[in-house]
């Protein structure tokens, strides 16, 4: 029975956002796993235990060879949040002794960021290189393009804090972030003998560097019985959140900043609506923008702030369109989510997101430009054409359906081959 620990270097709560959720289903459907996938011995295939940060250190058990950990951090990165505190929670300390006590228990140590808990692991395993001890095996995934993602952000902030700046002090803060930490991640990546990652683009970038063989997909599933059409969301979702009822509902979940593409969605909205249209905003999250939408669109939106899973998916099948102008997922899966709700998706032309989608226009709506006028354009037929909103709809669930595995199928697929593969001794030298 391998025993892998998984080093998810974020802040776990009931609203955490998509790497948390994503491995947060990886370990549930590996709690079920004793009665579907047994070893040769008929007992459990894997231990598996998930680091987290946390307020306090403690342990929450999902099953008998299933834990969640969480740790404090030594040095975390809340202290240099900016003021509507929309960055995800890290751990900015070079080492994290605690981690560093506990990894020795593991035979796999699965990489999932580039901060403390990544640092230390690597850390780790090069002092037992050199005392020739046995080593773990080392595995690592990419789940965020955090350089891409750094250097937007970068630009975001420029712009908010220092108005009447020169463009080039824009391109030299964003591309300075995106170097320093895209070199950071190669470098915590070089020893993992596995990376795996979300799209073909990433993987042929890695490539360049680890070598091809080094390198394969991991997908995201769906949770089919948590997000699914729900004939009665609606009226809950009127009754709870005094959303108005007979209006074409626009959802977008996810973070408020412009690093999501939420200006945009928000100006395209009030363009809608100053054409006539009857299309009504829902935003489930927050973030810096929160306010500007609030004030730009009035009674013609309605903010929910963050919500967790349950309460998100009856929200999804309340709704009738969900548009989610982000360039910087590689995966998004709120994007499937919603088509296994039964909503219209609207994407940006290029996005990863777009993957989601069998057939680009029947089961989703592809914008080719990202400007308001554009998008307004893209979401006016959904919203001024019950017909054609409800054509796109059943396509989308069909290719949820069809299409989109299951957590536990993308465990056993992706995951479990590469945990329990011996370690080949030619690829650690």
């Amino acid at each position: 029975m391998p025993s892998v620990a998984v080093l998810v270097e974020l802040l776990r709560r009931d609203t955490s956002g998509g790497q948390v959720k994503c491995w947060e289903h990886f370990a549930r459907s590996a709690a079920r796993l004793p009665g579907r996938v047994p070893d040769d011995r008929g007992g459990t295939p894997l231990d598996l235990t998930l680091y987290f940060l946390g307020e306090r250190e403690r342990v929450e058990p999902l099953s008998p060879h299933v834990r969640f950990v969480m740790l404090r951090p030594v040095l975390s990165s809340a202290a240099v949040r900016s003021a509507d505190g929309a960055e995800d929670v890290c751990d900015l300390a070079p080492y994290h002794p605690r981690l560093a006590a506990l990894l020795p228990r593991h035979d796999v140590w699965h990489l999932t960021h580039s901060f403390a808990f990544a640092a230390t692991a690597v850390r780790l395993d090069q002092r037992a290189a050199r005392r020739s001890a046995p080593r773990p095996r080392l595995i690592g995934s990419v789940h965020t393009d955090v350089p891409l993602l750094a250097s937007v952000y970068a630009r975001y902030l420029a712009g908010r804090r220092l108005p009447g700046r020169h463009p080039r002090v824009d391109d030299l803060l964003a591309g300075r972030a995106e170097t320093v930490l895209r070199r950071l991640r190669d470098r915590l990546l070089d020893p993992c003998e596995r990376v795996l990652v979300p799209t073909p683009e990433a993987r042929a970038e890695l490539a360049h560097t680890l070598g091809p063989h080094r390198v394969a997909l991991l997908r995201r599933g769906v949770d089919h019985d948590l997000f699914r059409p729900d004939p009665t969301a609606r009226a809950r979702l009127v009754g709870e959140y005094g959303v108005p009822d007979g209006r074409p509902l626009v959802l977008f979940a996810g973070r408020l900043d412009a690093t999501k593409g939420v200006p945009l969605l928000a100006e395209s909205i009030g363009l809608l609506r100053a054409g006539g249209s009857p299309a009504h905003l829902v935003v489930a999250g927050s973030g810096a923008e929160e306010d500007t939408v609030r004030r730009s669109l009035g009674p013609d939106v309605t903010l929910l702030g963050p919500l967790p899973q349950d309460r998100l998916a009856r929200v999804y099948a309340g709704c009738d369109i969900f548009a989610f102008p982000s360039r910087t997922e590689t995966s998004g899966n709120v994007v499937a989510e919603a088509m296994a709700c039964g909503l219209a998706v609207v994407l940006p032309e290029g996005a990863h997101t777009t993957r989601w989608l069998a057939a680009p226009g029947r089961d989703g709506i592809v914008v080719p430009a990202d400007d308001p006028r554009t998008w307004a354009d893209a979401l006016r037929p959904l919203t001024d054409g019950p017909a054609v909103r409800e054509a796109v709809r059943r396509r989308a669930v069909a290719t949820s359906r069809t299409c989109h595995p299951t957590w536990d199928r993308v465990l056993e697929e992706d995951l479990l081959p590469v945990w329990s593969r011996p370690c080949l001794t030619t690829e650690r030298e």
